[in-house]
């Protein structure tokens, strides 16, 4: 009995702290102290275990030569940062699903959290870490056609330092760049790219913080949150029943009192609504200033795909309804949907 107690606890508290806007975020942005001097790259590895995919997403017009394997979870934003990316540029890959109690899908990575997208390569499998990270070496392949993928993610290495609480940690270094490899290359693309870096930062630093707070505002709106997790996570397919039920009334319970600690932390308003819409009415505003449909102009570019990724992982949730009522972001966000679903991007590979 306390063997099952037990395992209930760690359940809840475990897929409540990864499912969706997790708790986990806001350590992505602890202060950088205690620097070793000490460098390392993702290694490429020979094989994986096999893994029957929970889904396979192919495009018939995908001329990317890539062939990706995505662990993720459903609703995590930056998962959804990640699958925004492929869907609008029309990359195919494959989805498994990962099982945030055991997960064992992805006991062959140190990395041990997700998105991990995986690239076959001729030589055996490229693992790629952190949305951002995985962003951006994906858009430097596709700019970049005289780099392999093994040479580029070695443009994005890990320095590992110490946290504040002694733990050692790793950052990826360049995460926001574009690592292009002609001179003319680079002199045109930072035309654009300042301004998108910092957009993009933004997304991981500021906005993704305002998510959990607004989706378990209330016991009731994390309940139905956790509900339409299990929805579009296919829950019933992938996981026991016992477990699916547990998830939800435990996750959402735990999820609700995180978001009160998370509202703290980020100095949140009383009603964190507000934060939400006045992040969004930052973003808005930005793009009416330039008066263009998207922030990179007639398209999007990777900060409105980031954006898009992140608030499509709470749309399903009652703060999401609540925004498109209470500030103009849907004037931006229908024609991104229209465009992510549509592979606009594709045109451009």
């Amino acid at each position: 009995m306390h063997q099952f107690t037990t395992k209930q606890s760690l359940t809840g508290i475990t897929v409540g702290a990864l499912v969706g806007t997790g708790y986990s975020i806001h350590k992505k942005n602890k202060p950088r102290d205690h620097i070793i001097n000490e460098q390392t790259f993702i290694e490429p590895v020979s094989h994986l275990p096999k893994i029957k995919p929970s889904r396979r997403v192919r495009y018939p017009n995908d001329n990317s030569g890539l062939k990706l394997v995505l662990f993720q979870y459903q609703t995590c934003p930056f998962c959804c940062k990640v699958r925004a990316f492929l869907d609008y540029y029309g990359i195919s890959y494959d989805v498994v699903e990962v099982d945030p109690v055991l997960r064992q899908s992805i006991k062959w990575s140190s990395y041990q959290k997700v998105p991990i997208l995986v690239a076959e390569t001729a030589t055996g499998y490229q693992p790629l870490n952190d949305s951002t990270m995985i962003i951006s070496a994906l858009a430097t392949y596709l700019k970049d056609s005289d780099k392999s993928l093994n040479d580029i993610v070695k443009c994005f290495p890990f320095i590992t330092f110490y946290d504040d609480d002694g733990s050692k940690k790793n950052e990826i270094m360049n995460k926001y760049f574009l690592m292009l490899s002609t001179t003319q290359q680079k002199v045109d693309y930072e035309k654009i790219a300042s301004e998108e870096r910092k957009w993009r930062k933004w997304v991981d630093n500021v906005f993704v913080h305002t998510l959990s707070p607004n989706v378990y505002r209330t016991r009731e709106e994390a309940f139905q949150a956790f509900n339409w997790f299990s929805e579009v996570g296919e829950w019933e397919k992938n996981f026991p029943s016992w477990e699916r039920i547990l998830i939800i009334y435990v996750g959402a319970s735990a999820m609700y009192l995180i978001g009160k600690k998370l509202k703290r932390k980020y100095s949140l308003k009383d009603d964190v609504r507000e934060s939400l819409y006045d992040e969004c009415n930052i973003w808005i505003k930005e793009i009416e200033k330039q008066g263009s449909k998207f922030h990179g102009g007639d398209q999007p570019d990777l900060a409105d795909l980031a954006v898009y990724g992140v608030l499509n992982s709470i749309e399903g949730c009652s703060a999401f309804k609540d925004l498109l009522h209470k500030t103009r972001i849907n004037k931006w966000y229908s024609p991104m949907k229209e465009a992510v679903l549509t592979h606009q991007g594709a045109n451009f590979v």
